[in-house]
């Protein structure tokens, strides 16, 4: 008998909302004033919340977003974004939502419910935290980056499976072990879902974030337009079953208004520019303020999130003070962020960043805790 995929139930649950009436399905339209054109055709739109009408194009053009997708405010810009992210990540489809934060409680709560074993990593972002909860499926949280546990907690009698993890984990900026995560999932037959808002279009081939540069197919994808992308919202990757599942039944993309199609507009642009030169620029920051860390007898770790552990936070509080009064923003970061004892600065390398910004970084940093480099 073959082996049960881990989503191969989404096209009967499809099956069973479309029987029932109940599946949901975009029209792209475009609005002027009172009148929506939908395929073609000039309509009389009496589904708008823009109940003042000011929300007409703004300076600069483009539609604001005075309806959900699911109502009057799904656009053509909407469409082609979707498209070029779900090549962006070699997926069927894709759905954008208005932050990555409902994009991954979408996705959670879509996919996963009562029966149901969500696996969660000890470190994961308050949105998968709050997901899980909402999901009110089982929720059985293992070690960080820990393989062994997962496959132990992923021994729970379920309906359905689910393994959910950080690509890079935002708070102490390591990779998640995706390849042995991955074979975890598989082995217990659930699905792997992914929230790569920090390494998506930073790392991987062309952009295409952590699994890709770690070699590994997520089940589903999530991540964030704000972050690497330097644009706006958060999107779902995967089959495009699921992701007509998550159209009809996410909460955070049904009872929302859209994205703003101009906000769509420019993240479609920077999905299909060339960013290799922007890559490379991170790459060279990274390498320049991970140096800096090592001199002062700080372990950068692998990625561009570089903790500065402090432990105590009255102690992370002053010296994000002294970082300041030396010319460099840091704030600390403390419970419920991070556990209770475990504050810390978070440095980040980005593309903006020259060799003498890593520089004055790492010798702020230096004096503020009273260090000297090493030679």
């Amino acid at each position: 008998m073959p082996a049960r995929r881990a989503l191969d139930w989404v096209p009967d649950e499809l099956g069973r909302l479309r029987s029932e009436g109940l599946e949901r399905r975009m029209r792209t339209g475009r609005v002027e004033g009172s009148r929506i054109t939908v395929g073609g055709r000039s309509l009389l739109n009496m589904c708008s919340n823009d109940y003042l009408g000011l929300g007409g194009p703004p300076p600069g053009g483009g539609q604001m977003a005075s309806s959900s997708r699911l109502l009057a405010g799904s656009s053509e810009e909407h469409r082609l974004l979707e498209d070029a992210l779900a090549s962006h990540k070699s997926h069927g489809a894709a759905l954008v939502y208005p932050t990555g934060y409902m994009a991954c409680m979408g996705a959670l709560t879509a996919l996963a419910g009562e029966g149901d074993l969500v696996a969660s990593d000890a470190l994961n972002h308050a949105s998968i935290v709050d997901a899980c909860r909402l999901s009110r499926a089982s929720v059985a949280v293992y070690a960080h980056n820990d393989p062994d546990d997962l496959r132990e907690k992923l021994r729970r009698p379920a309906r359905n499976r689910f393994v959910v993890c950080e690509g890079i984990f935002s708070m102490d900026g390591d990779y998640a072990r995706l390849a042995e995560i991955s074979e975890a999932a598989s082995g217990a037959g659930a699905a792997l879902v992914v929230d790569d808002a920090h390494g998506d279009f930073a790392v991987g081939p062309g952009g295409t974030g952590t699994p890709g540069e770690l070699g590994v197919r997520a089940d589903v994808y999530v991540s964030s337009l704000s972050k690497a992308l330097g644009s706006f919202g958060g999107y779902v990757a995967s089959d495009r079953d699921v992701i007509d599942l998550c159209a009809s039944r996410s909460r955070q993309f049904v009872y929302t208004s859209a994205l703003p199609a101009q906000v769509a507009s420019h993240a479609l642009a920077r999905v299909g520019s060339d960013r290799s030169a922007a890559q490379a620029s991170l790459g060279r920051a990274r390498s320049s303020l991970a140096s800096g860390l090592r001199s002062l007898g700080i372990d950068p770790g692998d990625t561009h999130i570089m903790p500065v552990r402090v432990g105590d936070e009255r102690r992370a509080v002053d010296l994000a003070a002294r970082l300041e009064d030396g010319g460099v923003y840091a704030p600390a970061i403390r419970y419920p962020t991070v556990r209770r004892g475990a504050a810390r600065l978070r440095f980040s390398a980005t593309g903006w960043m020259t060799g003498g910004d890593t520089d004055e970084a790492a010798c702020a940093l230096g004096r503020a805790l009273g260090r000297a480099p090493d030679p």
